[in-house]
């Protein structure tokens, strides 16, 4: 998902490092640790991101999509101008598929389904985002069952998000009334504190390699 958390004042990023999943001499594929930027934000203490850490090895290497701060997962990392335009161009076009992992709170009705719901800047309430079928964006997300958690009452889903509006998974699924745990943007008080994190990760992403035009599939397994 696009990161919409660059702008504000957080605590510290995590120590964790990332971790390189593929390497060649064109591209970097990288597993981000959650709670850090994907890029530097405006304020002064928000300067340490993925990115900056990524080129302190990797000088050339840019930014083609985001995950938010509090998401963890895979990204691609262009290390050439050629490289991150048709990458780039590949994102445009939805030919990179991805889902995700994330944990949320209660059982859904059904074990899958679509969620189509149109999402917009929330104006009153930045830098959060809301449905509006008024002034939103085309928003559509797959969701999948895989376990459901009866004591708990918590259910472990993948997501496939077709469109990739910022934080729109976490916003459908809080408009299906299935808000992830961890999440201290949307989620209630009491189901953001079951988890110290936002149990979301970007676990799988597909695209084709721009220079030799394999398809390149990648999985990361999420932490939780």
């Amino acid at each position: 998902m696009s990161n919409n958390t660059d702008d504000l004042a957080i605590l510290p990023a995590t120590s964790e490092p990332y971790q390189i999943v593929y390497e060649d001499d064109v591209l970097l594929v990288v597993n981000k640790p959650a709670q850090l930027l994907t890029v530097p934000g405006r304020h002064p203490q928000n300067q340490d991101c993925l990115i900056r850490r990524v080129q302190r090895e990797f000088p050339f290497a840019e930014v083609v999509h985001r995950l938010d701060y509090d998401t963890s997962g895979l990204v691609i990392l262009p290390l050439t101008k050629r490289v991150l335009s048709d990458i780039s161009k590949q994102f445009q076009a939805r030919t990179v598929h991805k889902h995700y992992i994330a944990v949320v709170d209660g059982k859904l009705a059904k074990p899958r389904g679509e969620i189509n719901l149109a999402l917009a800047a929330d104006p009153l309430q930045r830098p959060l985002y809301k449905v509006c079928e008024q002034t939103g964006k085309p928003s559509l997300t797959r969701y999948q069952l895989l376990s459901y958690d009866e004591k708990a009452n918590q259910s472990r889903l993948k997501l496939e998000p077709v469109t990739g509006r910022s934080h729109q998974l976490r916003v459908h699924l809080l408009a299906l009334g299935h808000a992830m745990l961890g999440d201290t943007l949307y989620a209630p008080a009491d189901i953001a504190a079951k988890s110290s994190r936002l149990l979301l990760h970007a676990e799988y992403i597909r695209f084709v390699h721009p220079l030799s035009r394999e398809l390149m599939e990648f999985t990361a397994p999420a932490a939780f």
